[in-house]
């Protein structure tokens, strides 16, 4: 694997979540992993869980982190090729880029959609620069679209916390909030439950269906009281339209998870990415209760980002660690 940036990267997600799970055990088990090798993190956008989760991650595997956030320190970026930089970019992503690759061994990107143009932010531009010039691995901290490492752990949650024998009921219900947020994390959410053995349905006003790409087959209901009937997981997630793009249609107050909403249905776990809007799009009651799952998540970004470094660097020949030891070792770690 050398790139993370979407579930279709990953050729075995429960692979990637059991090992998740066993380095949660043991995280310092392959602290030499990574020695004599540099993560590069950078950020265009303000990150506090994937931060200090890739970055803890990556400490744990033994390899150093430079961590850089462009909008403060770096030149303003130009991604236009051909372009006549008379303008406010100073230096072109292709020079940027290709001087991180030279510095670093991975790099983690982290840039937002401008909610402007669905067709500038589909296009993933800065993403894909990184991908292309920095001749390294690299792994998306989130794009514009898809936040992969958010999902993964949100996976990772779910696998740890059920013990039914049958498929989990997940509901992924749209919250109010003020401002218009991107649908990078619900879109990474479907991909992700959409391959995992799940009963998966969505529930949000009309307007917000999100690109069919990313929900194909899944039950969109209208009515949240009927998608909540019976799940087991809820998760809560604001995000604006897609179809009018990145427009909010509505702030209806009524679609705010309650306490008294889940008493239909399966004694619910109940989850969010963080940050949340308190009391806007989720009641303290619901967040602070013993079913929410929301500090677990924010744990399991560490081993989530963690496996998947570690399956770059065993992948990409970046292991410091002899070749026998991933060899011998790695089968129940990896396998």
């Amino acid at each position: 694997m050398k790139y993370f940036t979407t579930v279709n990267d990953v050729k075995d997600i429960n692979e990637l979540v059991d090992d998740s799970l066993l380095l949660k055990k043991n995280p310092h088990r392959f602290s030499s992993l990574g020695k004599n090798k540099t993560l590069g993190l950078i950020f265009l956008n303000p990150s506090l869980r994937t931060r200090l989760s890739t970055q803890k991650a990556a400490l744990n595997l033994g390899m150093n982190v430079m961590v850089m956030n462009m909008n403060e320190e770096g030149w303003a970026l130009e991604f236009e090729d051909g372009t006549i930089m008379n303008g406010n970019t100073v230096e072109h992503i292709r020079d940027a880029a290709a001087v991180m690759g030279l510095y670093c061994d991975i790099i983690g990107i982290r840039c937002f959609p401008g909610l402007v143009s669905r067709e500038e932010d589909e296009k993933e531009k800065v993403l894909l620069s990184f991908m292309k010039y920095s001749k390294v691995p690299v792994v998306s901290l989130e794009s514009s679209t898809l936040h992969p490492l958010q999902s993964l752990a949100d996976l990772v949650s779910i696998r740890e916390t059920w013990t039914g024998k049958r498929k989990p009921k997940v509901v992924l219900t749209w919250a109010p909030h003020i401002k218009a947020l991107p649908q990078a994390v619900p879109n990474s959410f479907c991909e992700w439950m959409r391959k995992a053995e799940v009963e998966f349905v969505i529930t949000h006003p009309p307007g917000y269906e999100l690109n069919e790409d990313f929900t194909r087959g899944t039950p969109i209901l209208h009515s949240q009281q009927q998608a909540l009937e019976g799940a087991d997981y809820v998760y809560v997630k604001n995000w604006s339209s897609y179809q009018e793009y990145g427009k909010i249609l509505c702030r209806d107050q009524e679609w705010m998870l309650t306490h008294e909403k889940l008493k239909c249905t399966n004694k619910a776990r109940v989850m969010h990415c963080l940050p949340v809007r308190r009391n806007l799009e989720v009641l303290d009651e619901v967040l602070d209760a013993p079913y929410s799952l929301v500090l677990l998540q924010a744990s399991n970004r560490l081993f989530a980002a963690q496996a998947v470094l570690k399956k770059i660097l065993l992948s990409n020949g970046l292991s410091s660690m002899e070749t026998s030891l991933h060899e011998n070792e790695q089968i129940q770690f990896s396998k």
